[in-house]
């Protein structure tokens, strides 16, 4: 039985990335989460978000550790995760009424960030709601030290990756008839983006 991978971040972020889902998931039923890591987001927001089908999604060298996070928890609601490279599109086949993903977007390449973002315009059905948590540049401005340090930690690690400017991810999601709606301060100097689907 292999051991549960734990995220201390991903602790200390569920609560307030609930109170925001409770929102603008309110109406919706079926959930693609993104890069679910670990899986500890998923059996948290499925368990306090039981009106939802929460599908998990990860490349899959993540899978045991979210099946391992699955099958303890053993919700209904939370599905084995899917095979999910952003660059790849085979995952594009579903549909869902709601996106989630939670600090995925700085460790991804420009282009997997244009993937993502085409891929979603795919599958989210009109009327769904897109909600990207993580770190977010302004103006092409860090918004706090902490960022840019952290900013500098990814690119060493790698080169391709790094913290993302708000208006550039917003002009991706723009021409897949995602619609701004919220752009919420979260702890961490963190954000909470989420858009609509016209």
């Amino acid at each position: 039985m292999i051991d549960k991978p734990f995220s201390e971040s991903c602790e200390q972020n569920r609560a307030p990335i609930l109170a925001v889902l409770r929102e603008v998931f309110a109406n919706r039923s079926t959930v693609l989460e993104i890069g679910s890591g670990t899986g500890q987001h998923a059996v948290y927001f499925g368990a306090e978000l039981p009106h939802l089908r929460w599908q998990t999604a990860d490349v899959p060298p993540h899978h045991a550790g979210i099946r391992a996070w699955l099958d303890e928890a053993a919700l209904q609601n939370v599905l084995p995760p899917l095979a999910l490279e952003v660059s790849q599109v085979h995952w594009r086949s579903g549909r869902y009424d709601a996106v989630f993903s939670a600090n995925t977007l700085h460790i991804m390449s420009w282009p997997e960030v244009e993937q993502f973002f085409a891929g979603v315009g795919e599958v989210l059905a009109p009327g769904g709601v897109l909600a990207i948590y993580g770190p977010f540049n302004y103006n092409g401005t860090f918004t706090s030290d902490s960022n840019a340090r952290f900013d500098a930690w990814l690119k060493a690690r790698d080169p391709a990756s790094g913290v993302r400017d708000f208006e550039a991810v917003d002009a991706l999601a723009r021409p897949q008839g995602l619609v701004l709606q919220q752009d919420i301060a979260m702890p961490a100097n963190n954000r909470t983006l989420v858009w609509f689907m016209t």
